[in-house]
């Protein structure tokens, strides 16, 4: 059964969405990069990381600066889409 939710409200839960799966297809991308499978000199995987940074990297920041350093493994992502998807959940629960 149908539902109705209020537009606005789809509209941030999609762009929500969206933005959990630019930090997807950014987290592994990272990781092929780190483990030199993909080579980041290449125009399109340098166009597509410098967009996908530009976008993820200043709400990541901000979660560095409250999360203990952990011997070079880098959790903000996770906590990131923990928090993505606990504010999608909110907005559905609530409006």
């Amino acid at each position: 059964m149908f539902h109705p939710v209020n537009p606005l409200i789809w509209l941030i839960g999609e762009i929500v969405s969206i933005y959990s799966w630019m930090l997807g297809i950014y987290i592994i991308l990272n990781w092929l990069i780190a483990f030199n499978i993909i080579n980041r000199y290449q125009p399109f995987v340098n166009k597509t990381y410098y967009v996908l940074s530009s976008l993820v990297e200043p709400a990541l920041s901000k979660i560095r600066r409250y999360i203990p350093d952990l011997g070079g493994i880098d959790i903000s992502p996770f906590i990131l889409i923990i928090g993505l998807h606990f504010l999608m959940h909110i907005l559905y629960y609530y409006f």
